[in-house]
């Protein structure tokens, strides 16, 4: 049997590094943030709550473009699709900016589902 030990907590440098990398991997879905806030939940305050952030802002955009592949039907999401992608890349790097200068970043608009 292998004695499993806790990883070592995540210096601040390292701390603001990966809060940032949540915000910024949100230009390529909701996976980056899932993993970065799965793998360093516990070992980083600013990394946990950041990527709790970027996980729900992600969450929120991919709801936001289920909706408009449907509405596409109705011409609709011809004109949301587009707007969903340039607000998750715009709003992702914002986050990015703050997070990596170990400012916390919020979302103008998410759903909280992770809390």
């Amino acid at each position: 049997m292998t004695d499993a030990t806790p990883a070592a907590p995540l210096t601040t440098a390292e701390d603001n590094q990966w809060a940032s990398f949540a915000h910024l991997g949100g230009i390529l879905g909701f996976l980056p943030s899932l993993i970065i806030w799965l793998v360093f939940k516990d070992r980083g305050a600013f990394t946990n709550s950041e990527a709790k952030e970027a996980l729900n802002f992600q969450i929120t955009m991919l709801i936001a473009e289920v909706v408009s592949y449907i509405l596409i039907a109705v011409f609709i999401g011809l004109l949301l699709l587009p707007a969903v992608y340039v607000l998750r890349i715009i709003f992702s790097i914002l986050g990015f900016i703050k997070a990596k200068d170990g400012i916390a970043y919020r979302y103008p608009f998410a759903l909280r589902l992770i809390k």
